[in-house]
């Protein structure tokens, strides 16, 4: 049963990049209001928070304090890192109440070059587990593991003392069907390179409500790329293009007690598919919006803006929001919170998000937990993941006393 349920997601999955040009074709309607007119892309897994802070605060990280995860986020918060050099790993069970065997994992870290110039990288890995592939009778053919995996390089540069810029190269491998044939088509990997531009700023501090207080904003553009394809008949899918701006306050409480309020938004820079408008006069269907296999990918960034067959309302709708909440008490321990919307026509995703982190002198700790809103499903609901993070210079400290006996 586990194992259907997983050949029936990656059944659906295929769908939609093999075949993506027929599932526009099949929305047909009179009246745009109201009607599910979700986007869609190739890789989706580059879109899922892969770390335990930002993933308990409501997938908001655009404007938090910098940490060796700023790389998916903002890898311009690198720029203001204190110490010289950090790594984080993370893990993240995937639809873990349906099959025991699909997950994500991350690793990240940054080195400081000099006191201006900051490298980062990451490695993300999604492993969607032992799938058995069968034959149109039913018949076992072979076993395969789909797998998918994002290798990234940035570089930061610090152009004052309150702010940084930043750029990121990505590569990207997507292997879905180990070359089996799709509706008598030979499929293969999808490969794609992207690139991020980011920024970051944060004020002096200022008094708020008698606490010492600043605000951080945060700019990362994302996986802006060339278009992945699975199979030479098919046509090519734009990757999941995202503009995600954010902000943070942070108030230092009493010298034990601060708190973080952190707020993105986020946005597909990708095309909204069209839908088609019956024409009484004509006796025609009318293509309203543009078909995104006829779009280049400068022209889909730019006209993601003003594409939506819905008009301003619906572009409107496909912004998501995130707000998180952090406590630390005496930057040892902390407490987090989030929720993340968004529109019930564009995908509905709403959740709450909890966590706790904990950091001592090498390393630190956090964990994440995820509760659907209004009784939704998704993939990570009552899902316990985690981060750990090591602090190379902790280590130094450590060693350099006993080095001194």
């Amino acid at each position: 049963m586990k194992n259907r349920s997983k050949q029936k997601a990656l059944a659906l999955l295929l769908a939609g990049v093999l075949g993506a040009e027929g599932l526009v074709a099949q929305i047909s309607t009179n009246d745009l209001a109201g009607q599910v007119n979700t986007i869609t892309s190739s890789v989706p897994f580059l879109t899922i928070a892969p770390d335990s802070r930002s993933g308990a605060m409501g997938d908001a990280g655009a404007a938090l304090s910098p940490d060796a995860n700023a790389q998916h986020w903002n890898p311009s918060r690198y720029g203001f890192v204190d110490q010289d050099m950090g790594v984080s790993l993370s893990y993240a069970p995937w639809l873990r109440h349906i099959v025991p065997d699909i997950d994500l994992a991350y690793l990240a870290g940054y080195k400081r070059l000099d006191k201006d110039q900051v490298l980062g990288a990451s490695l993300r890995y999604f492993s969607l587990g032992n799938i058995t592939f069968t034959n149109l009778q039913g018949q076992y053919v072979r076993d395969f593991n789909p797998n998918e995996f994002a290798i990234d390089l940035s570089y930061t540069r610090k152009l004052d003392q309150r702010f940084a810029a930043g750029v990121a190269l990505r590569y990207i491998y997507s292997n879905l069907t180990g070359g089996a044939f799709i509706n008598s088509v030979e499929s293969r990997p999808g490969q794609a390179v992207a690139a991020d531009l980011s920024a970051y700023y944060f004020t002096d501090q200022f008094d708020l409500f008698e606490n010492s207080s600043k605000l951080s904003f945060g700019a990362n553009f994302s996986n802006i790329g060339s278009k992945i394809s699975y199979t030479d008949e098919s046509q090519k899918n734009f990757l999941p293009i995202n503009m995600r701006l954010g902000t943070a306050l942070e108030m230092e409480l009493d010298d034990y007690n601060s708190l973080t309020l952190a707020f993105d938004v986020n946005k597909l820079l990708i095309p909204t598919p069209p839908v088609y408008r019956f024409d009484s006069i004509s006796g025609r269907d009318t293509l309203i919006g543009r078909d995104p296999s006829t779009v280049a990918v400068a022209q889909g960034i730019f006209g993601s803006f003003s594409d939506a067959p819905g008009g301003f309302r619906e572009e409107l709708n496909e912004i998501m929001y995130s707000i998180g909440l952090e406590y630390w008490y005496d930057k040892r321990f902390a407490l987090r919170a989030g929720y993340f919307h968004e529109n019930e026509l564009k995908g509905n995703r709403k959740y709450f998000t909890f966590g706790m982190g904990l950091k001592l002198n090498v390393f630190a700790l956090d964990f994440s937990y995820l509760v659907p809103a209004q009784g939704l499903n998704n993939p990570l609901a009552n899902t316990l993941r985690f981060s750990l993070k090591f602090d190379f210079e902790g280590f130094r400290e450590q060693a350099e006393p006993e080095t001194g006996r």
